[in-house]
């Protein structure tokens, strides 16, 4: 035999061998429940007439499927409908369509028992209705609530912005760049749900320049005036330090705290890092995981979603190719959506522009142009008495290390940001930092915003679930903060709000430290020898120095100048607190002496990085004088310590006293 025919069959082999295995694979089922013997053409393109109620499929090699079998069709925003099979023949079978069947691509599957196998995709074209492109329209389509047309819906792709007529259709030119479009949910409407993920965008198929059809459906909703809507700083789920035991903590808290409220409506907003990047491909934790825990732990709620820098994919060469993954599997990169009397905006302002495919990362800080274009857009449509809440990764401002009362830009285009706004009341609600801190209209229009307060939310992972990691109970942030999430209540245009610890009392809203009990010296890192890394270590020596001036130190994290805070002795005297920039002691002791405790020669992640603005001393006449701390929020919430002095410091009874 030839060496040339040797290769011919090695490849033939080769081929069948490779045949045999897809087949075989494709047959298999996605639940693991063996193999459905089932063949039938699943149709490129389909067009249906409006209101349709069956559709048939065409059996290939006599395979029929069974009467009792199901198929089950994922549809263009990824939620799943099972459909009965009405009829059965040798050569064709009828599936009864669900009801509100709307344009776009599917998946389509049969369904026996359990067992799950994958026919193929078919893109739906509905026709009859009277909704057909206009000249020049790209991208097109229907809004509707129960069949009826919904007029006045704001839609967009990204670039352009247009509104639904009276019918609920709209139309657009598209050049598709970001290839999907998204609706602006309306007041007195919820969206179609897949899980926990309000189905408001779906991805286009088609060239830029044909017209393709893309349909939502709206449900009417009473009484969203007055509402709850939950903000959820960084998760950074990971798959690594216990970070999905001490998530379950927090889902725990969360279902609890809304079971206590379960008649008023509610909604929750996440300000982006529901994953970490890096643990993608290392650790198997990548966005559709995050999706699979959360929807595992948590139901009957809307939770839309803002793109932190570590939902990007770090493997990318481009900014375009970064966001895909969340585009595809979240959520459209930026949006918008309006709940009751208020409009709700969600930008990205993480810009990959210069990422290059490693593990680098190298984002800015940054709003790309199209999104301010957009945004411009967007608010032509929005009264400016509407309240507008917005939420971005990262934060917009950040105190200055001049001042407890000063703040500065966080990235340079900031300015162009807050011109778009002009002239709209405005709730900024930021993440990134993985500390709490608010920046009041007062403060903000020192750099050129107009009414405009920022909120930087915390974080539902603390200090990336390390501090519960290296001492468990202690869940906090770099500046102390209790890992957790924010509350908000909404009456009409009026706003009230809370910070709530993970498994902890709502009054839980600050701590305390005797300081004549607390100091950081070299002996509590007895394995650190590097001369550099010492000196690394010396800023907390120095900031906590072994004294018995007989201060107390007061850690208030969700502090603004709106609130109020009173120290009596137990003698009734008044004490004089001074605002200051501190590190928080229980942070030093749970996390970073840890961290700092071994024979490192480079400075370790995740440690007390920064000192803060939200903490107050007072000094006591003596070091046995007794004292009650009073805090007072500016909804006029008050929570109080009566704290026994001398107070011995313990990681823990720091942290379970409430």
């Amino acid at each position: 035999m030839s060496h040339t025919m040797k290769i011919i069959r090695v490849w033939a082999s080769i081929i069948v061998f490779l045949a045999a295995f897809a087949f075989a694979s494709c047959s298999k089922t996605e639940n693991g429940g063996g193999e459905i013997d089932v063949q039938f053409r699943v149709p490129e393109n389909v067009e249906l007439e409006y209101n349709a109620t069956t559709l048939d499929f065409r059996v290939q090699f006599q395979k029929s499927p069974k009467e009792t079998d199901k198929i089950v069709l994922k549809d263009p925003v990824g939620v799943e409908h099972t459909c009965d099979i009405v009829s059965v023949s040798t050569t064709k079978f009828t599936v009864s369509l669900y009801s509100g069947m709307v344009s776009g691509k599917y998946s389509v599957s049969i369904k026996r028992g359990n067992a799950v196998k994958l026919m193929g995709e078919m893109v739906v074209s509905i026709y009859g209705d009277g909704v057909e492109p206009a000249d020049g329209s790209t991208v097109y389509g229907k809004i509707s609530c129960n069949g009826v047309g919904v007029p006045d819906v704001v839609v967009s792709d990204g670039y352009e912005v247009v509104k639904t007529d009276a019918d609920g259709v709209y139309q657009m030119r598209s050049a598709k760049y970001l290839k999907y479009v998204f609706m602006s949910v309306p007041s007195g409407y919820e969206p179609e749900v897949n899980g926990i993920l309000p189905k408001i965008h779906s991805a286009l198929t088609s060239p830029a320049t044909k017209a393709e059809r893309v349909d939502f459906v709206l449900n009417k909703v009473e009484g969203q005036d007055k509402y709850k809507v939950f903000f959820l700083g960084d998760m950074h789920l990971a798959n690594r330090t216990d970070d999905r035991t001490q998530f379950t903590e927090f889902t725990n808290d969360w279902n609890t705290y809304r079971d206590k409220h379960k008649s008023e409506k509610m909604y929750a907003i996440t300000l982006g890092d529901m994953t970490w990047d890096l643990y993608w491909y290392s650790n198997q934790m990548e966005l559709k995981d995050y999706l699979d825990l959360i929807n595992a732990r948590v139901s009957d709620i809307i939770i839309y979603h803002t793109m932190g820098n570590h939902d990007n994919d770090m493997l990318a060469t481009n900014g375009y190719d970064a966001k895909l993954p969340y585009d595809k599997t979240i959520a459209p990169q930026y949006y918008s959506f309006n709940i009751g009397k208020v409009h709700y905006v969600v930008i990205d302002d993480i810009d990959c522009t210069y990422y290059d495919g490693t593990s680098k990362r190298k984002y800015q800080k940054n709003l790309t142009q199209n999104q301010l274009d957009w945004l411009k857009k967007d608010l032509a449509y929005v009264s400016t008495s509407t309240p507008i809440v917005l939420t971005t990764h990262a934060q917009l401002f950040y105190p200055s290390e001049k001042s407890v009362s000063l703040f500065k830009y966080s990235f340079s285009n900031v300015s162009e940001l807050l011109e778009v706004l002009d002239g709209y009341k405005v709730h900024a609600v930021t993440g990134h930092t993985h500390t709490i801190f608010n920046a009041l209209p007062e403060d903000t229009a020192l750099l050129g915003a107009k009414n405009l307060q920022e909120h930087n939310a915390g974080a539902v992972c603390a200090s990336w679930w390390w501090s519960a990691h290296l001492t468990p109970g202690v869940h906090i942030s770099l500046d102390g903060a209790p890992g957790g999430y924010s509350i908000w209540d909404v009456d009409g245009t009026d706003f009230k709000w809370k910070y709530k610890a993970t498994g902890k009392s709502e009054d839980y809203q600050f701590r305390s430290y005797d300081l004549n009990n607390f100091s950081v010296s070299y002996g509590d890192v007895p394995k650190l020898k590097d001369a550099e890394m010492k000196l690394a270590f010396a800023k907390y020596v120095m900031a906590y120095p072994k004294n018995t001036d007989n201060e107390v130190l007061i850690n208030v994290w969700n502090w603004n100048p709106k609130w109020t805070l009173t120290v009596t002795d137990e003698h009734g005297k008044d004490l004089k607190w001074t605002r200051t920039f501190a590190y928080d002691p229980l942070h030093i002791k749970a996390l970073t002496i840890p961290r700092f405790n071994k024979n490192i020669t480079k400075e370790p992640s995740f440690i007390t990085e920064k000192a803060m603005p939200h903490f107050f001393k007072v000094k006591a006449n003596n070091a046995t004088d007794d004292l009650t701390i009073t805090v007072k929020d500016e909804f006029g919430n008050v929570y109080t310590e009566n704290m026994a002095r001398p107070k011995a410091f313990n990681t823990l009874t720091d942290y379970t006293q409430y």
